[in-house]
């Protein structure tokens, strides 16, 4: 048997001992300095780097909790900024990647040549790899770790898909620059807005065909009412399933937002267009409020009523309690959120202040409980391995692999962060198997075999007494493995 084989076995045995044991997470003592800097930084990061734990210690928790709620006070790292300005593609606004990826037809031509869709097909998948890159990076390397922890959270919270077609595939990263990042740690109603007007959701939700019936001028496609992206606003990303709506408000909200659509070429580069000779212009009643009927503004309105909503203050608290403290959060954390939401207006950083101050974030009994998504748990093994010139293409494969692949969840309610939505057999040996590959420092362009005590040291004292009793006893070169493999690892 080959050593890389054997190798790979004998530390899968090892892990699945310690799996079998299910320990949980167990810090001597869950109010210690160590402790809690494990924690915040679990939860307010995509964990520790090398050195993170003292940093934390050494500025104070609430200290670090603060900079990291007011991102534009930390200064980033050199290689974000320096790697973000090769990627060229990623600045591009919306119409100026699509004139540079899309060749215009030939006049009088229905559909583009052979040649042409092979060339549309290689410059879109380059954009996208660049999207798909920009992600990562900042995600593994910034000092903003809540900025990037919240983009993951307000993504999967207003998702759209590369599966929709080639619009979304160049589209994605200008959505997630231009609606997401700005507004993350912002207004609730602004990162809305922004949502709604960005081609690539305009286009994954099917607005761009949403036309009044029997409009004047209007022919093929554009034939009438397209309710999909009011259903999801609404069910989705305001109010939730349960937010008091009904279908007549479906349709009408539909109605509203009749010729909110897509520019692919010219106009002010934004991608969108409002094409006022096919929206609704009737008078309308929406959740019992009436709108005028006045063109654009009508969507603006339907989206303050939407922002402002009770059961929207409670749709998101409860989702942001979830994501932070635990699968099923506690009703105490999520009242507190809901009042601040509504007392500031959807103020985001106000709200999350108020969690990551309440005695519920700090209860022993959460540190520990969130089972990683894919996502997290590839990101918190990058960076507690000291990656430092990242193998792109082959942590995407991983990616893919476990189930989460990058801006690919083709339903609109995005990626699950709940342990019942990843936890399987399955997905345990399979995230044990790329421990291992990590181990080996194969997510680095050079491979390097990962320092077992810096990996100790990298993730501080939370590991069970099983699982520290089969790392300690087992040969050093399967230790990092071991580690990375373990329950502790994958969970937060």
């Amino acid at each position: 048997m080959k050593k890389t084989s054997s190798y790979w076995i004998i530390s899968l045995l090892l892990s699945l001992i310690i799996w079998l044991g299910l320990p949980g997470p167990s810090y001597a003592d869950s109010q210690s300095i160590d402790a809690q800097a494990i924690h915040v930084l679990n939860r307010l990061s995509f964990g520790p780097r090398p050195g993170d734990i003292e940093q934390v210690k050494s500025m104070g928790i609430n200290n670090y909790i603060q900079s990291q709620l007011r991102p534009e006070t930390i200064r980033e790292s050199p290689k974000v900024t320096q790697k973000m300005a090769k990627l060229t593609n990623f600045y591009l606004a919306p119409t100026e990647l699509y004139k540079k990826t899309v060749p215009p037809r030939k006049k009088g031509a229905k559909d583009f040549t052979q040649k042409q869709r092979r060339e549309m097909n290689k410059n879109t998948r380059k954009v996208l790899r660049e999207s798909e890159n920009a992600r990562l990076l900042q995600a593994i390397f910034s000092n903003q770790q809540l900025q990037e922890v919240m983009v993951d959270f307000w993504f999967n919270h207003f998702n759209i898909s590369v599966h929709k077609g080639n619009l979304t595939r160049l589209l994605v990263g200008t959505y997630e620059r231009d609606t997401i990042r700005p507004y993350a740690l912002g207004n609730f109603r602004n990162l809305l807005g922004a949502t709604a007007y960005h081609p690539a959701m305009l286009f994954y939700l099917d607005n761009w065909l949403n036309t009044a019936p029997n409009s004047k001028g209007v022919r093929g496609r554009f034939k009438g009412l397209n309710e999909n992206y009011a259903r999801e606003l609404m069910e989705l990303h305001t109010i939730g399933v349960n937010g008091g709506y009904t279908q007549q408000d479906i349709i009408t909200l539909a109605r509203i937002f009749t010729g909110w659509g897509i520019q692919r070429r010219g106009g002010d580069g934004s991608g969108f267009k409002f094409f006022s000779e096919r929206h609704d212009n009737s008078d309308k009643i929406f959740l019992g409020i009436p709108i005028k009927g006045g063109g654009i503004e009508e969507g603006e309105k339907a989206l303050d009523i939407l922002a402002n909503h009770p059961s929207t203050a409670r749709f998101i608290s409860y989702k942001l309690a979830q994501y932070f403290v635990a699968d099923t959060p506690p009703g105490s954390l999520v009242n507190k959120l809901d009042k601040k939401f509504q007392e500031t207006n959807g103020n985001i950083r106000d709200v999350l202040e108020t969690l990551f101050n309440s005695p519920e974030f700090w209860e022993e009994k959460y540190y520990g409980s969130k089972f990683k998504t894919p996502y997290q748990y590839i990101i918190s093994a990058a960076r507690a391995t000291d990656i430092d010139e990242p193998r792109w293409g082959r942590i995407k494969r991983i990616l893919e692999q476990l189930g989460m692949k990058l801006y690919g969840c083709k339903t609109p309610d995005g990626y699950k962060n709940t342990k019942e939505a990843w936890l399987n057999p399955d997905a345990i040996m399979r995230r044990i198997s790329f421990a291992t590959i990590i181990s080996r420092g194969q997510l680095n362009r050079e491979p390097r075999q990962i320092n077992h005590w810096q990996l100790r040291a990298t993730l501080g004292n939370n590991f069970s007494a099983q699982t520290q009793a089969v790392i300690s006893n087992s040969p050093d070169n399967l230790q990092a493995a071991l580690m990375l493999g373990s329950p502790e690892m994958m969970e937060k």
